[in-house]
């Protein structure tokens, strides 16, 4: 499997942000309000994602991988490898939606009210989504297999 590569979830990001933009141009008036927790949820993934990240990297350091009760299972690394390719095509994808609406808040602000409360909630969401992509980035990154030592030459 792949890496996630930085420049896939750029452009998913940026998709999602022009077509966010384009359509909250048109139904802004119709949204409800956009709370700061809207965007919070995104915050106890990412905390979890950092967690199980480092657990996986301090038993891959130590070569305690296997099927052995206390090693980490290969499989569990797998799933821990799939949540993070998701997790940081969500987070990009909402980190995406949420700047798209930020684009259309901002220059809003001095005239409309609501796209002055609407603001702080955005912004939330917006760092929870980099916050996410980060975390996911990392968990992959600690999932990867060690390097090999290269092999003692014989005295």
């Amino acid at each position: 499997m792949k890496p996630t590569r930085g420049r896939d979830l750029v452009a998913l990001a940026a998709f999602a942000a022009v077509v966010t933009w384009i359509l909250v141009r048109s139904f802004y008036g119709s949204l409800p309000p956009v709370s700061v927790f809207a965007g919070a949820s995104l915050y106890p993934v990412a905390l979890i994602e950092f967690v199980l990240a480092f657990v996986i990297r301090s038993r891959v350091d130590d070569r305690r991988i296997g099927t052995d009760r206390h090693q980490l299972h290969p499989i569990t690394a797998a799933r821990a490898v799939a949540l993070a390719k998701a997790s940081s095509l969500v987070g990009a994808a909402s980190a995406g939606v949420w700047f798209g609406l930020l684009l259309y808040l901002l220059p809003e602000r001095a005239e409309v009210d609501a796209a002055a409360q609407d603001t702080a909630g955005t912004v939330v969401g917006l760092l929870g989504g980099v916050v996410l992509v980060a975390a996911a980035m990392w968990l992959e990154h600690c999932c990867r297999t060690p390097d090999e030592p290269p092999d003692e030459p014989a005295m």
